[in-house]
């Protein structure tokens, strides 16, 4: 007799849909570029672009999982939810992107250590590259060492952010 406690597991032969397959991180980044209508009232912008910080996890955990056009809807829809001016996330989040497959394609392996130096690169170009791209289409006279705390939080955050996105990857593809 089968144990009854056993039913979560998935059954032999049996795949997850396609849509679970493909929509699954689409829509977790979606959700996090979405924290950003949450109310909360701060000085100044201590909130981790967690958009960002999704695309960045999902990209490191599973390279073979998007191409680098991805950045374009999906910055598209950060910035429209985030109030940025409409192409930053675009085009930051495109060429963070391509910038992360030309350093792959240089190296054999990758250890945590490097996954986590990349993230870190790529945060701190696209917090600069949206203040700059914000700056100078008319969003006032920012200072680098405003958001430089947010920059230092989302580097902190994002080993948290990608153990997240290995339990949903699990989840993804467990049928």
């Amino acid at each position: 007799m089968i144990d009854p406690h056993l039913q979560h597991v998935p059954r032999l032969g049996r795949h997850p849909s396609r849509f679970r397959l493909t929509g699954t991180p689409v829509i977790t980044v979606m959700l996090g570029s979405s924290v950003t209508i949450l109310p909360i009232v701060a000085q100044a912008p201590v909130m981790p672009p967690f958009g960002l910080l999704l695309l960045l996890s999902w990209r490191l955990l599973r390279p073979e999982l998007w191409r680098a056009w991805i950045g374009v809807p999906l910055g598209l829809f950060d910035d429209m939810i985030s109030g940025q001016p409409i192409g930053s996330a675009m085009f930051l989040w495109t060429v963070m992107l391509i910038g992360i497959d030309a350093v792959e394609h240089r190296m054999v392996w990758r250890s945590y250590r490097q996954d986590w130096l990349i993230a870190a690169a790529a945060i701190i170009f696209c917090i600069a590259g949206g203040l700059f791209l914000a700056r100078i289409t008319g969003g006032g006279d920012i200072k680098l060492e405003l958001v430089a705390p947010q920059m230092l939080w989302t580097i902190l955050l994002f080993p948290f952010v990608v153990r997240q996105c290995a339990r949903i990857d699990r989840w993804r593809v467990m049928a």
